[in-house]
């Protein structure tokens, strides 16, 4: 009697358990869903791993250190082009009809 009671069990775990036949599907489900989400971890590894090449002392390229340190220090050359934008609204600021106030300088 024990013994059909436990196969009986086995049974039963074999076709409706946690991993029995008919969680195959849910498992292949899930099995999707995280290979979507590693494709996505793994691209957002690869852009910082980019990111972190540029950093490297050998591979500086001295136009995007000159842009970042004028950016960080809120400075300009002479040649440059400098064109004020709205940031409430994105758009180019006009300064042939209007004064800037110092606020709308930074």
């Amino acid at each position: 009697m024990a013994l059909l009671g436990f196969m009986g069990y086995l049974a039963f775990s074999a076709i409706s358990g946690q991993y029995g036949i008919e969680s195959r599907e849910d498992m292949l489900v899930d099995i999707k869903r995280l290979s979507g989400q590693s494709a996505a971890l793994q691209a957002e590894i690869d852009s910082y791993r980019h990111r972190a090449t540029l950093l490297n002392a050998d591979r500086l390229d001295p136009d995007i250190i000159t842009e970042k340190a004028r950016a960080l220090l809120n400075m300009a050359d002479a040649n440059d082009v400098i064109i004020l934008v709205d940031p409430t609204t994105g758009k180019p600021l006009s300064s042939s009809s209007q004064i800037l106030s110092e606020n709308q300088l930074n």
